[in-house]
């Protein structure tokens, strides 16, 4: 069983050339490609975002991870309580071994919604998302509500900071105001089959928003700014939120809410601050991706990286690795792209960057790389990761690190969620 839960912050990725050469003698006998992940990393990053959290519980986001025995490693430690799935699929499936998951988006999914309804066990632990009663409506078509049990359900606030007539953010909920929440919360409550339990309100625009622009102070400014007014903004209009929809549940007689939701790995800080949220959102601060590199607050460790193999060398000074192109989401953008760590030295052609099958590299260090060497890269963000292997590969260990486990990933359960 993995053990998060010790603390034993050595630090050896303060030095790379002992982090990576042992990361990759450890998996010397394993052929890539594959993804490793350093535990005592992983713990210190856990345990980062627990202290950042100052007594706010954790609610693990489980498609930065899709490991589920990662994310079963850290519900056990103190700190970590419940699960934030982005499928409704997926929650059903987790919902046989943990009792407390949010579904993160609203769905659509008929065959998953059926699944909910049949399953006791999964309608008790599951709560979905809405932000429109279209989607109350469509889960009414799939099963009637005097032929199922209720469905807790909460409802998504818009975190976004809307100035100067930009939209500063992610288009999620349409609901902006504290009104818009109540209107749906009323409806919520006046239908039979469905239960509110919480709140959401995600502030993407901080959370997952680096505050350190490399080599541009003014830029690095105006993000900090933008993410202080914001914070604030945000902090009064859902703290009116919470509030308004609390007097709303007292009056109709129901159950108070069982949790307001916010923020992200990015965010943890700011949104801890707000006395409104009584559980933070994070996931991607657990692997430590290069995405997190640019942030003023925490430093997390580089935890969990992958291997690809060289096999070609189509001049002395460029080696050619195989895949590669593992982009993570958002605008199209070098800073999407996974990051050659380990040879150091080692950067993209610009004609070419990172392929779906082949990844040319030239830098100081190429010409030194032999078929059959491997080049070790962080992602960019952290749900792109287990999507393109069947397991990672767990090293633990003081001086020399060692296999000390091999975790399914979801695509390695043969799941495909989304």
């Amino acid at each position: 069983m993995v053990d998060l839960a010790r603390h034993d912050d050595q630090r050896p990725w303060d030095d790379p050339a002992r982090y990576w050469t042992g990361i990759d003698t450890a998996t010397a006998d394993l052929d890539p490609p594959l993804a490793a992940g350093h535990l005592g990393a992983l713990r210190q990053n856990l345990h980062t975002m627990i202290s950042r959290a100052s007594g706010r519980p954790i609610r693990i986001a489980s498609k930065s991870l899709r490991v589920r025995g990662l994310i079963e490693a850290a519900l056990r430690v103190d700190g970590v309580h419940g699960v934030l799935a982005y499928t409704l699929a997926e929650a059903v499936w987790l919902s046989s071994s943990i009792d407390d998951l949010v579904v993160g988006y609203p769905t659509t999914d008929r065959s998953a919604i059926g699944d909910l309804v049949g399953d006791d066990h999964a309608v008790d632990r599951i709560t979905i998302m809405i932000d429109d009663p279209a989607q109350l409506d469509l889960i009414d078509t799939v099963a009637a509500p005097d032929r199922r049990p209720a469905i807790k359900v909460a409802i998504e606030l818009d975190a976004s900071l809307d100035v100067a007539g930009q939209h500063l953010g992610v288009y999620r909920s349409p609901l902006h105001h504290p009104e818009d929440v109540i209107a749906l919360a009323r409806q919520v409550l006046s239908r039979k089959g469905f239960r509110l339990t919480g709140l959401m309100a995600y502030e993407a625009q901080i959370a997952g928003v680096g505050d350190i622009v490399p080599g541009n102070p003014a830029r690095s400014a105006v993000v900090r700014a933008m993410q202080r007014r914001s914070a604030a903004e945000l902090a009064e209009r859902r703290a009116r939120t919470v509030s308004a929809v609390r007097s709303l549940l007292e009056q109709a007689g129901a159950d108070d809410l069982a949790f307001v939701n916010g923020g992200g790995t990015g965010s943890i800080e700011t949104t801890r601050s707000d006395s409104s949220v009584t559980e933070i959102a994070a996931g991607s601060g657990l692997f430590g991706p290069h995405l997190f590199d640019h942030y003023r607050a925490f430093t997390p460790a580089p935890a969990v990286a992958f291997a690809l193999p060289v096999v070609r060398r189509p001049r002395p000074d460029i080696a050619t690795v195989l895949g590669g192109g593992w982009i993570a989401s958002g605008p199209p953008a070098p800073d999407r792209l996974p990051k050659p760590v380990w040879p150091t030295g080692l950067e993209y052609l610009g004609t070419e960057a990172a392929g779906e099958v082949q990844t040319p590299l030239q830098g100081r260090n190429a010409s030194d790389l032999r078929i059959g060497d491997r080049v070790w890269f962080r992602h960019t963000k952290a749900g792109e990761l287990s999507e393109h292997v069947a397991e990672l590969v767990l090293l633990d260990g003081a001086d020399e690190l060692v296999i000390s486990d091999r975790l399914p990933s979801y695509r390695g359960e043969g799941r495909v969620f989304l």
